[in-house]
């Protein structure tokens, strides 16, 4: 019964304890867009179109968005009533006990690390090409990791740079980087304003057709790396599945939901900021709610208009908006694209770098994690240890370690982070039904329910080598629990 120990909730969700009060409402949604819109919108609507939904990657879009939709009010409810900076980690302990949250803040530490890492790769790529534009590009050995199979360097040193200058923003307190990721935030909300001011006028209606394109079947390694499709073809054989790929039809809509799911991981992170929030009750719902329907509706505009001026073959390419503008002989356009891709990649970055770092802090706090971490800044009131800790981490994973398509481990970890949220609002809403709540999910149990069915749907519409992974990533976690976690965790000593 010690695996399912539980914390106390705390009541008083506007009490100090230790980080700033800083963050507004307009604040938390402006770090919801930052977090949300970026690879997703510049690089995931055109791929995405071309090798799984077509012009369907509209339903994709809208499919993920209704899955993220049920979480979000999920996340809404537990924010204002639970609160803390652990987001699912945190109303997991207190709901479901320290085992499973200790499952939660795992999943969630994958999520968090690999996206951010995945980020700060497509980031390299755009501020290369930035350079280049003006005589100054990197030569290639400081492009790639030394692990990278296809065109071995030295060190990604752009992807490696920008996590360190985060960082050290990062360190300077949570209001800065709020107002730095709000300049961000409207340079490339400009950039996509730009997209379909000029997109709307070149619209080609036959590009929409077929709508759902028929299915395809691919030959073995064609629709990713050479070692991964050989693994997955033999894992798929073993298990008496056909060993080809396919793409469209309704299978690559569903497909490619689970893929553009990448698009929406963010919108959580605004729960973390809960405890440097000045109105977390008021404020949290607005930031998660209103930065989700702000992204889901500018993502489901722009794969729209993408798909209806090129074909969408012709989207399977790094830059796909750019691409199409270049297409349609936008040079002026796509250059600004550029600028506001960037732009984008790096609030995503920050947004993400800020939520790991609270988690990290909560899960250190709560002694599940040593404490040396749990120290506050007597200046910024911010968690630098961990952020110190976690920016070298990921400085290593941008730098050396090419993720390829680990950022489906991102996707994986983040659905069962979402199921989780949603079973916790049914579970509380049993257990605690006094207890009150600012915010409350309509229709509950129905939307929480609908969101875990979502969440499980596009989880196992995930390739086996994404399981894989996960299996493996959980073991690893359940190891350290027993190893550290269970007798150092602050429960452990007070009983």
């Amino acid at each position: 019964m010690h695996l399912l120990r539980t914390k106390t909730i705390q009541r008083d969700l506007a009490a100090d304890t230790g980080l700033k009060r800083d963050l507004t409402a307009f604040n938390l949604t402006m770090l919801g867009i930052g977090a949300i819109i970026g690879a997703g919108i510049f690089v995931l609507t055109g791929i995405s179109a071309a090798t799984q939904a077509g012009p369907a990657v509209v339903l994709s879009f809208v499919i993920s968005g209704v899955a993220c939709t049920c979480a979000a009010l999920a996340y809404a409810e537990l924010a204002s009533s639970v609160g803390g900076c652990g987001s699912a980690y945190g109303y997991g302990y207190a709901l479901l006990g320290e085992f499973p949250a200790w499952i939660i803040d795992w999943l969630l530490i994958a999520e968090y690390c690999v996206a951010i890492a995945a980020v700060s790769a497509g980031w390299s790529g755009y501020f290369n090409n930035a350079l280049q534009a003006l005589g100054l590009g990197l030569p290639e050995v400081l492009m790639h990791s030394p692990l990278d199979a296809t065109t071995p360097g030295l060190i990604n040193l752009p992807a490696a740079s920008i996590i360190v200058v985060l960082g050290i923003l990062l360190a300077g307190g949570a209001k800065i980087s709020a107002r730095f990721n709000e300049i961000m935030v409207l340079v490339k909300l400009a950039a996509i304003g730009l997209f379909i001011a000029v997109a709307l006028f070149h619209v080609n209606p036959e590009t929409w057709t077929p709508f759902i394109p028929p299915v395809e079947r691919l030959p073995d390694g064609a629709a990713g790396f050479n070692f991964e499709m050989r693994l997955m073809d033999w894992i798929k054989q073993a298990l008496g599945f056909d060993a080809e790929a396919t793409r469209f039809g309704l299978a690559g809509v569903v497909s490619g939901a689970a893929i553009v799911f990448f698009a929406y991981i963010g919108f959580d992170a605004v729960s973390t900021a809960a405890e440097e929030t000045r109105n977390p009750k008021r404020d949290l719902p607005i930031g998660i709610l209103g930065s989700l329907v702000i992204c889901t509706l500018l993502y489901i505009v722009v794969s729209g208009l993408l798909t209806g001026i090129v074909n969408y073959r012709e989207l399977n390419v790094p830059s796909p908006v750019a691409h199409a503008l270049l297409q349609i002989g936008q040079k002026w356009a796509a250059g600004m694209i550029s600028v506001g891709a960037i732009a984008g990649l790096t609030t995503v970055m920050l947004v993400l770098y800020y939520a790991i770092t609270r988690i990290f802090f909560a899960i250190a706090r709560d002694g599940l994690l040593p404490q040396f971490f749990a120290a506050i800044s007597d200046k910024t009131r911010s968690p630098v240890r961990c952020i110190v800790l976690i920016g070298i981490v990921m400085t290593l994973m941008g730098g050396f370690i090419p993720l390829g398509q680990l950022a489906e481990l991102c996707n994986i970890s983040t659905l069962a982070a979402f199921a989780v949220v949603c079973a916790g609002v049914v579970i509380l809403r049993r257990t605690q039904p006094d207890l009150p709540r600012a915010f409350t999910t309509p229709f509950s149990p129905l939307i929480p329910l609908t969101g875990i069915g979502f969440c499980l749907w596009l989880m196992l519409a995930l390739p086996i080598l994404t399981w894989l992974a996960f299996g493996i990533w959980l073991l690893i976690g359940i190891t350290i629990y027993f190893a550290y976690s269970y007798s150092n965790s602050a429960l452990a000593r007070r009983s």
